[in-house]
C-alpha cells in the first residue's frame, strides 16, 4: 500500500471524520492554516443572519432582553471555560487579545505594587513572544515603572528570581510552534514569588489545556484560530479566582473600567463601582454579531466531546503533525528546509514549522497558488497548522506532494511569487 492509499485508509477509520462536514471548505483546497484564521462553520452564516435580520431587524433593542444578547458573553465563556480547564465565572469573553492583555498585565502589576515587594519590578518573556503581547509589555511596562527583559525558551529558568514581577509567555509559540509545560513553568514562577500570564491564542481549541490544573494566574486567547470564530473574532481572558478575590478585597481595579465592567451598568451613575468577580474585567458593549459567531464556533469544537474532546483532537494532531513533518524530511530532502518545530511530542502544538533561508515566502505562495494555504512568518519560517476537526490525512500527503514538485520544479522561483502582500 501506498502512502497516499495508506492515508486514505486512515481517513476512513477516523472516528473524527464526521466532524469535517461542520466545516465550509472550498472544493480543490487543503487548508493549513487553522492556526491563523480557523475555516467557516456551516452553522454560522444562517445562525448571523438570523441574528441581523430577525433579532437586529425585528426585534431591535428588544433583543438585548428577548433574544438574550445581554447575556451572550457568559454563555460563550462557559463553552471556552470548558476547553481550558477554568471555571466559567473565571472566564471572560470581549474584546481583543491585545486589550485583554493589557487589562491582565495591567492588573498582575498592581497587585505586585500592592504586594509592597519594591524589588520585584521586572517583566519576563521569550524574544521570539507573539509582537502584540511584547509591544503591550512595553507600553505597560514604560508606564509602571517596570522592566521588560525578553529572553531565548533556554534562559527563562535564569530569570526566575526575586526581581520578577511577571513571567509572560504564549504557552504554544507563534513561530516555532514549541510548547511549554505549563504547570511546571507555573510552579517555578511561583517558586519564585512571581505571578504567570499565559497566552492561550494556539492552545485553546488544539491542545489541552488546564489552567486550574496548572495553578496559573491569569490567560488571555484569541477566538478566531482553533475555536472557528471569524476573523476578528473577540478575544477572552481568564483570572484565577483567588486574584478576583483578592482585586475585590483590596479594591484594585481593572484598568479599562468601562460601563459593563461596572456593578450596576444600567443605574447610570457617574462613578465606577467595579462588577464582583470575573465582570469587573468587562470593558465595553458586548459585540453581539461577532459573538454569534464565535458561538458557531465553539459548537464546532464541542461536538468532539462524544468521540474523546481535547484528548482525542490533540491524539489526532500529534498523529498528523508527526507524519508530515516525516514526510517533509523524507521526500523534501535536499531542498534546505530545516525543521524548527519539536520532534517530541509533549513540547509540540498542532503546526509544524520549516525554514529555509531563501525563497521562503515565495514558496508558500507558489503552493496557496496550488490550492495548498499554509502562511510564511518572517524572516524564513514557512508555517502549516493542523486543526483535526476538518485536516485529512490525505490533505497531509498531498499537501507534502505539492511541496516536493514546488521545490523541484523551481516554480517558486516565478516573479509574481515574490511580490508581498499586506498579509503573509
Amino acid at each position: 500500500m501506498n502512502d497516499r492509499l495508506l492515508a486514505l485508509s486512515l481517513d476512513a477509520r477516523d472516528p473524527l471524520a464526521p466532524l469535517q462536514r461542520q466545516f465550509t471548505l472550498p472544493d480543490g483546497v487543503i487548508y493549513l492554516d487553522g492556526n491563523s484564521l480557523g475555516a467557516l462553520p456551516v452553522a454560522t452564516a444562517a445562525r448571523v443572519q438570523e441574528a441581523v435580520t430577525g433579532e437586529w431587524g425585528t426585534g431591535l433593542i428588544r433583543s438585548w432582553n428577548t433574544a438574550g444578547w445581554v447575556t451572550l458573553p457568559q454563555r460563550v465563556a462557559a463553552k471556552i471555560a470548558r476547553l481550558i480547564g477554568a471555571a466559567a465565572d473565571e472566564t471572560l469573553v470581549g474584546d481583543s487579545t491585545s486589550v485583554n492583555l493589557y487589562k491582565v498585565l495591567s492588573s498582575a502589576m498592581a497587585l505586585v505594587r500592592a504586594s509592597g515587594e519594591a524589588g520585584r519590578r521586572v517583566v519576563v518573556s521569550e524574544r521570539s513572544n507573539f509582537p502584540t503581547d511584547l509591544y503591550i509589555a512595553q507600553s505597560l511596562c514604560q508606564q509602571h515603572g517596570f522592566t521588560l527583559q525578553l529572553v531565548d525558551p533556554d534562559e527563562i529558568a535564569a530569570h526566575l528570581d526575586e526581581r520578577l514581577a511577571v513571567l509572560m509567555l504564549t504557552h504554544v509559540n507563534y513561530r516555532t510552534g514549541r510548547m511549554h509545560d505549563m504547570a511546571g513553568v507555573t510552579r517555578a514562577a511561583h517558586g519564585c514569588g512571581a505571578l504567570t500570564i499565559w497566552d492561550l491564542a494556539h492552545s485553546a481549541g488544539a491542545v489541552p489545556v488546564d489552567l486550574n490544573g496548572a495553578d496559573a494566574d491569569f490567560a488571555v486567547g484569541c477566538g478566531y484560530k482553533y475555536l472557528n470564530g471569524g476573523p476578528g473574532a473577540p478575544a477572552f481572558l481568564w483570572v484565577h479566582r483567588r486574584h478576583l478575590d483578592r482585586m475585590e478585597r483590596e479594591s484594585l481595579w481593572q484598568p479599562l473600567s468601562g460601563w459593563f465592567g461596572h456593578a450596576a451598568p444600567f443605574e447610570f451613575t457617574p462613578d465606577y463601582r467595579p462588577a464582583a468577580g470575573i465582570a469587573r474585567f468587562a470593558c465595553g458593549t458586548p459585540p453581539v454579531l461577532s459573538l454569534t459567531a464565535l458561538d458557531c464556533g465553539l459548537d464546532t469544537v464541542m461536538a468532539a466531546e462524544p468521540f474523546g474532546g481535547m484528548v482525542a483532537l490533540r491524539a489526532k494532531s500529534l498523529q498528523l503533525t508527526t507524519w508530515f513533518l516525516s514526510l517533509v524530511e523524507a521526500r523534501c530532502a535536499g531542498h534546505g528546509l530545516a525543521l524548527v518545530t519539536p520532534r517530541e511530542e509533549e513540547a509540540r502544538g498542532s503546526q509544524v514549522s520549516f525554514a529555509r533561508t531563501e525563497g521562503g515566502y515565495a514558496i508558500m505562495q507558489a503552493l496557496i497558488a496550488r490550492g495548498v494555504i499554509g502562511d510564511f512568518r518572517a524572516p524564513d519560517i514557512l508555517r502549516f497548522g493542523f486543526t483535526p476537526l476538518y485536516t485529512r490525512f490525505v490533505d497531509v500527503w498531498d499537501a507534502v506532494e505539492h511541496l516536493r514538485q514546488v521545490l523541484e520544479s523551481g516554480e517558486w522561483r516565478d516573479a509574481r511569487f515574490h511580490h508581498k502582500a499586506a498579509v503573509t
